[in-house]
């Protein structure tokens, strides 16, 4: 009599299982039939190769700031891709050259040194880390949506744009639309 109790006991329990795993199953497929799906048209092949222009530019420029730092300098480097006022893919923001008065001069300036070297992987992997946070990820700092410019502390360019704020040796700044009251809105 106990094992047909344990065996009516058991056999409850599977088909409780059973149903509550067909249940879940059914409501995750209509939930997931419903939903709409904003399919990048970007390949594999270029997402990695979006991912290695923004490490580097993240390693070149920051590479021995905080985590916060590398992220300012990614969010910068993003914020100018979704720009109308810059190429819209990460590489070409990163690689820009303009010529002001017969000079060459890089939007961000390790790239006119001609090909400066990885020294340190730790740094690099970091930096890696990082472009894979921001770009992948969608991470952001909220103080900095708007931010596209930043230069070093040591640096005075008289730029007359709106600070944003300070991480590690970077000072952050906003577009002259901000002054402006635009806040920086294409």
């Amino acid at each position: 009599m106990i094992r047909v109790l344990n065996l009516i006991v058991k056999l409850s329990l599977v088909a409780l299982a059973i149903f509550a795993i067909a249940k879940f199953t059914t409501s995750k497929i209509e939930y997931l039939n419903t939903k709409t799906y904003n399919a990048s048209p970007i390949t594999m092949a270029e997402r990695e190769k979006q991912l290695i222009c923004l490490a580097k530019n993240i390693y070149f420029e920051a590479g021995h700031e905080p985590f916060e730092g590398k992220v300012g300098v990614a969010q910068v480097t993003i914020n100018r891709s979704e720009s109308s006022k810059w190429p819209s893919d990460i590489c070409n923001v990163v690689y820009q050259k303009n010529v002001v008065y017969g000079k060459v001069i890089c939007q961000f300036s390790w790239y006119c040194e001609h090909g400066p070297m990885v020294k340190s992987n730790a740094a690099y992997i970091e930096s890696m880390e990082v472009a894979k946070k921001v770009l992948l990820e969608n991470f952001r700092l909220p103080s900095l949506k708007g931010a596209y410019y930043y230069h070093a502390d040591y640096v005075q360019p008289n730029w007359g744009l709106p600070k944003i704020t300070q991480i590690g040796h970077h000072i952050f700044y906003g577009d002259k639309n901000q002054l402006r009251g635009n806040n920086g809105k294409d």
